[in-house]
């Protein structure tokens, strides 16, 4: 049994935190000493940044604040190069560089918008990026509001919907019109459709879809079919891009920079690596695992018992997961749930209304609830092992 293995997580999101908190726990008889690395001291709740945008704040949810008791050391800082000879992570703090060494790593860094791929996103189009980039948003709609002005938002995925729908329902004196390429919710099921595009409807949102987006100018979006967009702000949900950082430091990823990892989610080339989130390239018996809460929550502890099971001599089996639902919310008085299956296709069953926002809050919201109870007791982070559909 180690007395003195050090681990080090970069990143404090969704799922760097819970790994964190669940990591001390599973260990505290071991000795192992546990380092959480991020910018932030606040814990951002990505999810949310569409509510910031309509103007609501949310709460002020400090990391160290998390973190106490849990006995994990708090490093605000970013890292900036990873030696996986030397097996140390360089990071720059507000005080200057340090470096930390480590015996096993897990890296939990996760994805932005993409607002390189089509020219002008980057310089005319805002993000969710952060409380920050959201803030400023919000600010711009609120001006923008009182002329009635019109705002494009760029992505027909979850982010894109939940978006166009907040801001729509907060400012109903903007003309929001949601572009995408193809049809917003086509991942539901038909029934759940008609409910989404019901409430588009109700809230005056208009859609355009069928052609991507060519170019992005200060007065409007320029499409591939040769028509012009006009709007006084442009918010970007669609596209993800990872940081560089693993791919610079030798650890093996894949095309679009994500870890490329094995069955027990170790790095293919430093197994001393774990990746989790939005960093990793997961794949089960039905395919890849996306980037969501729902599956990185999973992710991190298993992840986390993964490595308390290793540093006390014990086997590790795969790991398993399955989607079980999609939720989606449509303002703060609406929302469709849509059941899928283990893949992550729809089921016939979905949830809309107020029954489906209940479900939201209650099922889907907020982890710090279970970043509490995990400090404490062994929490269940996954609603399905997938069943077959993730044996091997």
């Amino acid at each position: 049994m180690s007395t003195d293995h050090r681990i080090v997580l970069l990143g404090g999101g969704y799922t760097g935190l819970l790994c964190a908190i669940r990591l001390a726990r599973r260990t505290r008889r071991t000795g192992a000493r546990v380092t959480l690395v991020n910018p932030s001291a606040r814990f951002t709740e990505r999810l949310r940044m569409h509510q910031i945008v309509a103007g609501q704040e949310l709460a002020d949810h400090q990391i160290p604040a998390l973190l106490a008791g849990t006995g994990v050391e708090f490093v605000r800082g970013t890292a900036t190069g990873i030696d996986t000879t030397g097996r140390t992570v360089a990071v720059r703090t507000p005080e200057g560089a340090a470096e930390l060494p480590y015996d096993s790593l897990v890296y939990a860094i996760g994805s932005s918008t993409d607002t390189a791929a089509v020219p002008g996103a980057d310089e005319h189009a805002e993000t969710l990026n952060s409380p920050g980039a959201a803030r400023h948003f919000a600010t711009r709609l609120a001006r923008l509001a009182v002329d009635g002005g019109t705002v494009a938002v760029c992505g027909g995925g979850l982010t894109g919907i939940e978006a166009a729908t907040e801001i729509a329902e907060s400012h109903p004196g903007l003309r929001v019109t949601l572009i995408s390429r193809g049809e917003p919710g086509s991942m539901m099921s038909r029934k759940a459709r008609v409910h989404l595009h019901a409430a588009f409807e109700r809230l005056g949102i208009t859609l355009r879809t069928g052609s991507a987006i060519s170019k992005v100018l200060p007065g409007g979006v320029e499409l591939a079919d040769g028509s012009y967009i006009a709007s006084d702000a442009c918010l970007w949900t669609t596209g993800v891009r990872v940081p560089a950082l693993a791919a610079e430091s030798g650890i093996a990823v894949d095309g679009r920079g994500l870890i490329l990892v094995d069955a027990t989610l170790r790095s293919t080339s430093h197994p001393e690596i774990c990746a989790i989130g939005d960093a990793a390239a997961v794949r089960q018996a039905w395919g890849q695992v996306h980037g969501t809460c729902q599956s990185g929550l999973p992710v991190a502890a298993y992840t986390a018992d993964a490595l308390a099971r290793r540093l006390r001599g014990k086997a590790v089996k795969p790991f398993r997961f399955g989607y079980f639902h999609q939720p989606v919310s449509l303002g703060r008085h609406d929302a469709v749930i849509q059941f899928t299956h283990a893949d992550d296709t729809p089921r016939r069953w979905f949830l809309h209304g107020r029954p489906a926002v209940a479900y939201k809050e209650t099922i889907s919201g907020s982890p710090l609830k279970m970043y509490r109870l995990s400090k404490r007791m062994t929490v269940s982070a996954s609603l399905s092992k997938g069943g077959r559909a993730t044996r091997p």
